[in-house]
């Protein structure tokens, strides 16, 4: 058996403004119709002996993972959650000691970031394929990436065998750290080296045992972590002050660089990380001009540019070599030569304490979304929309009062002591101080406009007394 372990802890900074912290890459569908995070478990379909995926994520991710699953209809899928992020050594421990609980003690892991792009999924297949033998056999096996370039943004895989045979695993000789551009290119130029694209294939007991080896702080606090789980709805929830104590390393250093078990499957499959807006403008699809243009863009005598717009009209002209990209509450433009930079202006924002880093416009929940339209002194005015069966907590505020106007659907509102039924073009008042609750009874999206007033509006001003999605504070 193969099971999927799908690491979904990133915050992709580097694509900013279209990633934030509370919706990160792999939520966004940035190649296609699908996310990055589906995208990822849809690829793997037609290996034989595939398990349901088991998902590592944090606990503000939880339910944006939940809801993606739940719109490809993947059942049996486990999302694991990490009180905090401690790099990818720990979080898959996590995952190899959940399967160990669950009795697959012959599974196979194979650990897959979340936010990554491959071209040809039967490619990957085929490799994934080619090292179960040495996996296991007790191999920890690694999948090195043919380099097309030479790359300074990422690490290196020197092997026992050129690339180019038949497909199979072969020793690894060495990590190398990120190289000059020098070194790059002669490694290269020799065909000796690979990419290192951060996914393996290895038994849990096989990696967890290394672990105990070669960083056996993370493998002990991992261990306590995990006797400590419990599940929690569709979610697995370790105990946190154990995690918290375990060291922060990659499965690279913490134990590929150390162990004398380390197997490298060549890939040619047209691997991306999609690591910043330059890597994204090499795979999307491109004009005859260079650019890769999304949205309502109007680009005249421009070149080799990516122009992204979420909202309104982008017009560029004249220019090339940029990346522009507007989203409803921020935009960002820089010549395509800084993209790696983009993670400084991110941490400006966070130093000057506003919110841009951290979420959209649009905020998404586990009932549904809200988006703020207007905000003003001691009234703002947003846009609900909760999804079929769902519902908000029952909670109260203790400084804003608050209109609802059914503008689409049915809503159940609970205030105080009544329930009523509101369709659309009807409203409702809400005074400040008295418990309340949104429910949709109905069959398509309820969409409702807020507005609220009072001295102090922001989302922390929440009291829940019961919340059907258990989250903290009720």
């Amino acid at each position: 058996m193969i099971v999927p372990v799908i690491l979904s802890g990133g915050t992709g900074t580097r694509l900013w403004p279209l990633s934030r912290e509370l919706y990160p890459k792999q939520f966004l569908p940035l190649t296609g119709e699908r996310s990055l995070l589906q995208q990822t478990v849809l690829r793997l379909q037609g290996l034989p002996d595939l398990a349901p995926p088991l998902v590592v994520c944090n606990e503000e991710h939880r339910f944006l993972v939940a809801e993606q699953l739940r719109a490809l209809d993947v059942t049996g899928a486990e999302i694991l959650l990490e009180p905090a992020g401690r790099n990818t050594a720990p979080a898959v421990a996590l995952a190899a000691l959940r399967a160990e609980a669950r009795g697959d003690d012959d599974a196979l892991l194979l650990v897959l970031p979340s936010d990554h792009v491959i071209a040809d999924p039967q490619v990957l297949r085929r490799a994934v394929l080619a090292g179960v033998p040495a996996a296991r056999a007790g191999g920890l096996v690694t999948f090195g990436v043919l380099p097309t370039r030479p790359e300074t943004g990422f690490g290196y895989i020197r092997t026992g065998a050129r690339p180019g045979g038949p497909l199979s695993a072969q020793p690894v000789l060495a990590f190398v750290e990120k190289p000059d551009a020098e070194r790059a290119a002669a490694y290269v130029a020799s065909g000796d080296y690979l990419w290192n694209g951060g996914m393996f294939l290895f038994g849990a007991d096989a990696y967890l045992a290394e672990l105990e080896r070669h960083a056996p702080a993370i493998a002990t606090a991992c261990r306590t972590a995990s006797a400590g789980a419990r599940v929690d709805l569709d979610f697995v929830r370790v105990a946190r002050e154990p995690f918290l104590a375990a060291p922060g390393d990659s499965v690279d250093y913490a134990v590929m660089e150390r162990t004398d078990r380390a197997m490298v499957v060549p890939l040619d499959a047209g691997w991306s990380d999609v690591g910043s807006w330059d890597a994204l403008l090499e795979v999307r699809p491109r004009d005859a001009a260079g650019n890769a243009l999304f949205g309502d863009v109007l680009a005249e005598e421009v070149q080799d540019s990516l122009i992204h717009s979420d909202s309104r009209l982008v017009a560029a002209l004249g220019v090339r070599n940029l990346i522009v990209v507007e989203t409803a509450d921020a935009v960002l433009v820089a010549d395509r030569s800084r993209a790696q930079d983009v993670k400084r202006l991110v941490e400006h924002i966070k130093a000057q304490r506003r919110g841009e880093h951290l979420v959209h416009r649009q905020v998404f929940r586990p009932w549904g979304s809200y988006e703020g339209l207007v905000e003003s002194g001691r009234f703002q005015v947003k846009r609900i929309i909760v999804k079929p069966g769902a519902s908000l907590s029952l909670q109260m505020h203790h400084h804003r009062a608050e209109h609802w106007v059914v503008v689409r659907g049915t809503a159940s509102v609970t205030c105080g002591d009544e329930v009523r039924l509101l369709t659309e073009d009807q409203s409702t008042y809400i005074p400040l101080g008295t418990a309340h609750r949104l429910h949709n009874p109905g069959r398509i999206d309820l969409e409702i406009i807020e507005v609220q007033s009072g001295s102090y509006l922001g989302e922390d001003d929440i009291v829940r007394f019961e919340d059907h999605y258990g989250r903290s504070g009720t």
